[in-house]
Parts: structure tokens; sequence; C-alpha cells
């Protein structure tokens, strides 16, 4: 998405309704401000941003130790200390690798081998080489991607293919840590062919709903609409975990392909659907229809936030 630019009085009223919690402003429209926010990469947006979820280290942390609060958040906030990657985090994540939750300790493990790896020379060493590199991907990876497979010039089909499927056998293989099956993840994830969204969607099979999460997260950023029928089968399964069907759901809408809406539409509705889905497919509708629209971006909350729409009126 290409950086905006906005007048004070904009970015007062992104604020506002990214931090209204009243239940006046639609799900989907604080959605839009947070996009809006995150695509202006100004450091006044990245304080706008931090109000509404807690990113320096001491709230991170109470959000972490907060058992009242929901896993996904807890995880979230684990999640966050792994990309900031400062060491001092490291004793506070290794009180909770034995949490009644298992998608938080499972959370709080990957961070504490991403923060020992990125200070390692190995990872000092990634970073360096990283700094003048074309990043595909704006996010902060929790595992770096396997390196020496893909390196170079482009591989032949058979080379490629080969790749996919020693990453394939990492990725699924659960006598490896969860860190590095996230590392042969994020490499499929860059390779990106119909091949590795296949090898991809054979993660979904695990036990781990943290892990299939991930997954679908990914399928959100490549946007592949070779991944729909592995998304819809985990939107539709009623007994997968909430969070790994709101990945699921936010990247179909993403990848906004006709079949997907008549089910983003079903289970936004359904009596017995959770909650977390309902929401989640109520912006995924929101990004289906943007994406069917022709508008040049998705996170242009500026228009429904200036007009008056989602400031709490």
């Amino acid at each position: 998405m290409a950086a905006i630019s906005v007048s004070q009085n904009e970015l007062n009223a992104l604020e506002e309704c990214l931090l209204n919690v009243s239940g006046k402003v639609p799900l989907h429209v604080r959605f839009r401000a947070l996009f809006t926010l995150k695509g202006l990469k100004s450091e006044e947006a990245v304080t706008i941003i931090g109000k509404g979820f807690a990113d320096d280290s001491a709230l991170l942390k109470h959000e972490l130790a907060d058992k009242s609060e929901d896993p996904m958040v807890r995880h979230e906030a684990a999640e966050a200390m792994g990309a900031i990657s400062d060491t001092s985090s490291i004793p506070i994540l290794e009180e909770f690798l034995s949490d009644s939750e298992v998608a938080v300790r499972e959370t709080c493990d990957i961070a504490i081998a991403k923060i020992k790896w990125d200070n390692s020379q190995e990872g000092k060493k990634h970073k360096e080489e990283q700094k003048d590199g074309v990043q595909l991907y704006t996010s902060i990876d929790p595992a770096p991607p396997t390196s020496g497979l893909l390196k170079g010039a482009p591989k032949p089909d058979d080379l490629q293919q080969s790749s996919v499927d020693q990453l394939q056998a990492q990725l699924v293989d659960t006598k490896l840590s969860l860190f590095e099956r996230y590392r042969a993840m994020f490499a499929l994830r860059n390779i990106g062919t119909p091949a590795a969204v296949d090898a991809l969607a054979s993660g979904f099979s695990d036990e781990s709903a943290l892990f299939k999460h991930e997954i679908a997260f990914i399928f959100g950023q490549l946007l592949s609409p070779h991944s729909v029928p592995a998304l819809l089968e985990v939107l539709q399964n009623g007994s997968e975990s909430d969070m790994v069907r709101h990945e699921a759901a936010e990247a179909l809408g993403g990848i906004a392909t006709p079949e997907v809406l008549p089910h983003l539409r079903e289970w936004m509705t359904r009596k017995d659907s959770p909650q977390v889905v309902r929401e989640s497919c109520q912006v995924a509708i929101d990004m289906w229809e943007h994406e069917n629209s022709g508008e040049f971006q998705y996170a242009n909350g500026l228009e429904t936030v200036t007009a008056g729409v989602a400031v709490g009126v």
C-alpha cells in the first residue's frame, strides 16, 4: 500500500475512530482507520496505533500476564514481544512456557527462539543482509525463513519442487520445534507457487491452533486463489479453533474471489457462529467489497471518518 499524507485534523479523526469503543462505530470502519494509519508510516501514526494496542514493553507484559484476557490477545502480546526482539523480554516469556493456554505457551516458545536467533551471529548477519534487499512483506515474521534452499537465480521447476518438498517435510515434522517449522512455513510463503500453497495447506491437519492460524495468516498475505478451497474448509469447520477461523475469514476477504462471499455472509449471520468468527466475516466482507470496487486502496478510512460516520455519531 502506498504511503499517503493527511492533515492534523484528519489524523485526529482517524485516532478518534480507531479508539472509539462505544459500539457506535462499525468494526470494519475502525479497521479501515487502522490500516490507513499503518499506511501513513509516520511516528504520529505509530503512536496512535500504540494506544489501540499497548505496544510498550511494560504494557505488553501486562497483556501477556492477564489471565482474564482472551488467549488471542495474550498470543498477540507475546508475538509482539518476539517482534521487538529485546533480550530483556526472555525471562518474562519463560514464565509462561507452562501457561494453561496452549496458544500462549507455544507463542512464548517461538518468541524466545526468535529473540535468541535475532541476537545470534547468524541472526545479526541475516539482518545486515536484508537492509538493502527488497522486502516482499512489511510484517515482522515470528520466525525467519529457512535459508539455503533457494538462493541466487531462479531455479528450474524440478529443483524448485525439490525445495518445496524439503520444506513441506520440515513444516509437518512434529519432532522439530515450532520455531523450525515456522521457518519452513515462511520459506514456502516466499516461494508462493501453487505447489508451495498446497504444501502450506497440508499444515491445516496439525493439532496446534497457533500453527494453523499462522498458515491462514500467510494465505492472507499471498492472496492466492489457489488457497481458497483450503481456507473455506477451515472457515466451515465448526470444531476448528476460533483463532484459525478468524484468520481464514480475513484471508478469504482479501482474496475476494466470487465464490467466497456467500460463505462469509453465512458465517457472519449464523446463530452458532462464535463472535470472533462473525466479526471477522464482517471485516472480510468489507475487504471483499473493496477489492471488487475498483478503489485504489482498502485502508482509506479518511472518507468515512472525516465524513462524520465513524467519530461516535
